[in-house]
């Protein structure tokens, strides 16, 4: 896809993964769309930054977690913009629950999980749907997933059952939204950032370094390596669609022979 003046709706963008989607975007010549729930003033904060590019762009709080909150959120960016070309689904919940303890996993935090991480990204494409199918040479969606969805590994049970979930639902959109619209979904691996942090806390840098072991390349990922596999399946090939394209600095092939 060609990018010059293209509508970019990126969920949960105002800080880490979402808001280097923004930035990238941005620099690629799109406008952009931001979304948060409750960090209003880390949104506002990549406003700033958006408008130093001198990009035009719009703040919209929604959750996409309420299907009322992303047909919102669709309707106010045709409201500015006229339409919507990109659809970049990265809003996500989680906790940090050990595996073995099963009693854990309430109803209350699958019931989050899921809502989120599963029905927000069907219900923002459900609704931009229309739009995207009337986007000049084809309208673009990228789910992001995460390698837990592939090795069942992560923060909780449920969040990986919602990731691979969600790699699955990007290749039922594919077939059904094809062919106007290609889905695909970048996976990341550990994501070094500040929400991880918070979420790990005292166990953070032993974590890192475990999954820096493991990765051939001897790294984790920062949210602008994932941003960059975002824009590559935007403006790369247009042939590629249903794909999960994993992000892990090899973690998932490691450790090296």
């Amino acid at each position: 896809m060609e990018t010059q003046g293209k509508v970019a709706v990126i969920t949960g963008s105002s800080r880490g993964v979402g808001r280097a989607v923004a930035l990238r975007l941005a620099r690629q010549g799109c406008r952009i769309v931001l979304n948060f729930r409750s960090s209003k003033e880390e949104a506002e904060s990549v406003l700033k930054e958006l408008q130093k590019i001198d990009t035009p762009s719009l703040m919209i709080q929604a959750d996409v977690s309420k299907e009322s909150d992303c047909l919102a959120l669709i309707q106010q960016t045709v409201d500015r913009f006229g339409g919507v070309d990109i659809l970049v689904n990265n809003a996500a919940t989680t906790d940090f629950l050990p595996f073995a303890d099963l009693s854990l996993l309430t109803d209350a935090h699958w019931d989050r999980v899921l809502q989120t991480n599963v029905k927000g990204p069907f219900y923002c494409s459900r609704a931009a749907e229309p739009w995207l199918k009337k986007s000049k040479n084809g309208g673009e969606i990228i789910n992001i997933t995460s390698v837990a969805g592939l090795i069942g590994n992560g923060s909780s049970m449920a969040y990986c059952a919602s990731k691979a979930a969600l790699i699955n639902m990007t290749v039922s959109l594919a077939r059904v939204l094809a062919p106007q619209v290609r889905v695909n979904a970048v996976a990341p691996g550990f994501i070094a950032d500040d929400w991880t942090q918070q979420g790990l806390k005292e166990c953070y840098e032993d974590t890192k370094e475990g999954h820096e072991s493991k990765a051939v390349l001897g790294k984790v990922c920062h949210p602008d390596d994932v941003a960059a596999a975002v824009v590559s399946l935007i403006t790369g090939s247009d042939l590629i669609t249903g794909q999960n394209l994993v992000c892990d600095g090899g973690a998932m092939i490691g450790p090296s022979a």
